[in-house]
């Protein structure tokens, strides 16, 4: 299966239009006109079929992500350790022995 194959699925099973694709792609800054993607989505012995190579599919792969999702928010800072992980690193204290 090729990635126009798959790019071709795709297309189909998210109902998407040429011009959504473009806006899709768009959110990853990449750009392609819709006369470039039609190249792509046609048939292999058509004069003017285009390859999709695996950056064209990457890219749109990384957009439909954004596009589902939304754009990725940033997460507060992670502590370096758990608290009971640190109490375990800190030396025992000795205790004074009774007499």
């Amino acid at each position: 299966m090729t990635n126009n194959d798959i790019f071709k699925k795709l297309r189909v099973a998210l109902q998407l239009r040429d011009d959504e694709i473009v806006k899709i792609l768009e959110l990853v800054d990449f750009r392609i006109t819709t006369s470039e993607l039609g190249a792509i989505f046609r048939k292999e012995d058509h004069p003017k079929y285009m390859e999709c190579g695996d950056q064209i599919l990457r890219n749109f792969l990384n957009g439909l992500v954004i596009h589902l999702r939304g754009p990725k928010t940033e997460k507060k800072a992670k502590p370096t350790a758990h608290p009971k992980v640190e109490a375990a690193k800190k030396p025992a204290v000795k205790k004074p022995e009774k007499k």
